[in-house]
């Protein structure tokens, strides 16, 4: 009785900060925001379906997509790394590890990193960037989670995120969390799965640095020149509000689907609905699996939505104490060739 109303008590916070969150993107629909490295996805599974799986992402992986399903570990511990060759050769890697604590619940720990390479710097009085010199951004999101799962039913989680953005002398911290909630056999129906995740919460961030200092001649008085500081602007985190939902069943002995659909609430960008798919056949100790989806912005004009449809494909097989599995899943993407993602995963 006493996880039931724990429990009750959950799911209605989850429900008021979703409204909450919602209610405020209705009156700052699209614009500048912080961080946007945190939108981007990270998990060839998840990515491949679309990332229709705040319902049913689980493991490590689901650090990502919805911190709940980390307390759906299998494992004793599970390691995952990551690689994704993002757009205008940008490289996107991630690496996490989660480890179950018994009664206790999950503990996972999570790192993801931008490369954007090596830009040559320009400057006021070298625009063409004749110097030879050059600058490289550093984007590190490191994230720490904590899930469990309160019933055979239902998990949550909680991410506590540290984000940190270097460019050349300027630099930005920040801090945001992410917490959710994954309910499986829905109603009793076996198969079912819903999942709220609200991800980005945080304060607004804002660049400092020696690199926004000036030279410059004051208009009062008489000082000579002297260096001031140009105050950034502060911009919000692109906070989200996503709603699951996935169905899936077993076909004999040998073969399964899933399902998914998801809705996406962002404070500073258009809805978008997502929906994929799964299909498992199991040979002996290998698994193989086919997964595609989409995401679809119905209000979003040809320039707003440059990201199309996924398709990917999985293998699983069981060795001698660890548990493999190598993702991959490809997204097409216009202007910019197509997003490749390989992810690998270790159960032990």
């Amino acid at each position: 009785m006493k996880n039931i109303g724990i429990v009750k008590i959950l799911l209605l916070c989850v429900v008021i900060l979703s409204l909450f969150v919602t209610a405020e993107a209705q009156n700052k629909r699209i614009g500048t925001s912080a961080a946007p490295e945190l939108l981007i996805p990270v998990g060839a599974r998840d990515l491949a379906m679309g990332g229709s799986t705040i319902a049913n992402s689980y493991g490590t992986e689901a650090i990502y997509w919805n911190p709940a399903g980390l307390g759906r570990l299998s494992y004793s511990a599970e390691g995952m790394f990551s690689t994704m060759s993002y757009i205008a050769d940008i490289n996107v890697s991630y690496g996490a590890i989660g480890a179950s604590f018994g009664s206790f619940g999950n503990i996972g720990l999570s790192v993801k990193s931008i490369n954007f390479g090596d830009i040559p710097l320009t400057t006021e009085a070298d625009p063409e960037g004749e110097s030879g010199r050059y600058f490289s951004p550093t984007y590190i999101t490191t994230g720490l989670t904590y899930a469990r799962a309160l019933t055979d039913a239902i998990s949550v989680g909680l991410t506590a995120k540290l984000i940190s953005e270097q460019i050349d002398q300027v630099s930005a911290t920040g801090f945001a969390f992410d917490v959710g909630v994954q309910y499986t056999n829905l109603v009793g129906l076996s198969g079912l799965e819903l999942g709220v995740v609200i991800k980005n919460i945080g304060p607004q961030m804002q660049f400092g640095g020696p690199g926004l200092y000036r030279n410059a001649t004051s208009t009062d008085g008489r000082r000579p020149e002297q260096k001031y500081k140009i105050e950034a602007a502060s911009f919000e985190l692109p906070s989200l509000v996503e709603i699951g939902v996935a169905y899936g069943q077993k076909i004999g002995e040998n073969m399964s689907w899933k399902l998914n659909g998801a809705f996406t609430n962002n404070n500073l960008f258009l809805d978008e609905y997502k929906i994929g798919g799964e299909y498992g056949y199991l040979l002996d100790a290998v698994k193989l699996f086919a997964r595609a989806g989409v995401g679809l912005i119905p209000q979003a004009t040809a320039d707003e939505k440059i990201f199309g449809g996924a398709f990917g494909f999985g293998v699983y097989y069981k060795a001698a104490g660890v548990d493999m599995t190598l993702d991959y899943a490809y997204r097409q993407v216009d202007y910019f060739d197509g997003n490749n993602i390989f992810s690998v995963k270790l159960g032990f």
